[in-house]
């Protein structure tokens, strides 16, 4: 099932009088329990796209639809009440609260993403994601005893916790090695299919786009190729 629909997006800054065009036209279809990965140089318009997708920013032109809904013309709550409860998110660092432990982490954003669970329906969700990113014996920890692995396993927790529809995340791997690296790709890639959930993510390492169902290969804010 299409769950996204990028339609002839066209993204344009302003500097002056200066004018560039970042998005040239987007074309671009996300489906439920699929991983499209956006990849190209530095400057090739995969991370506009991705922040355009997720609602952080607006088109100049075109439109992205949502479940069928035009996010472009939904009001600046209605589109961050979408963010709150339909989307997760997932960056290159973990960005974890430093005086929170693991556990914590995820009851902060069940309150954040106002969801309706009570107290004791918090920590039995909170105890099942844990477990499923195989964090569920450090959920007493504090960010500065985890491992850079482990810190992006609870990022990822995180931002699944009030069960979203789509993750976004923008290039995970980049701050982990190899081994962690694909380590991590392998829990997203199991949780896009485990949850059914629809996953956009930027990345510069062709390594990871193996644990992709879709590679859009993107250039000079055009798509060169979409490949299945």
């Amino acid at each position: 099932m299409t769950l996204f629909e990028i339609d002839n997006v066209r993204k344009t800054f302003t500097n002056g009088e200066v004018k560039e065009e970042i998005l040239k036209g987007i074309n671009l279809s996300l489906r439920e329990g699929e991983i499209t990965a956006l990849v190209g140089a530095s400057g090739s318009g995969k991370s506009t796209l991705l922040t355009i997708a997720a609602g952080l920013q607006p088109t100049t032109e075109g439109q992205v639809l949502f479940e069928g809904k035009n996010m472009t013309n939904m009001s600046a709550e209605q589109v961050r009440q979408v963010r709150a409860s339909k989307f997760g998110f997932v960056f290159q660092f973990a960005h974890l609260v430093p005086f929170l432990t693991v556990e914590e982490q995820l009851m902060l954003m069940l309150d954040v993403s106002e969801t309706k669970l009570k107290k004791h329906e918090q920590t039995e969700e909170v105890n099942r994601i844990l477990k499923l990113v195989g964090m569920d014996h450090r959920k007493n920890a504090y960010p500065s005893s985890l491992s850079g692995g482990e810190k992006q396993r609870v990022a990822i927790a995180r931002a699944i916790i009030h069960k979203p529809k789509v993750l976004f995340a923008d290039e995970p791997t980049a701050s982990l090695d190899s081994k962690r690296s694909k380590e991590v790709m392998l829990l997203i890639r199991d949780l896009t299919k485990t949850l059914n959930i629809t996953t956009l993510m930027v990345t510069h390492d062709e390594e990871m786009l193996a644990y992709a169902d879709h590679i859009v290969k993107m250039s000079d804010g055009l798509i060169l190729q979409n490949t299945n």
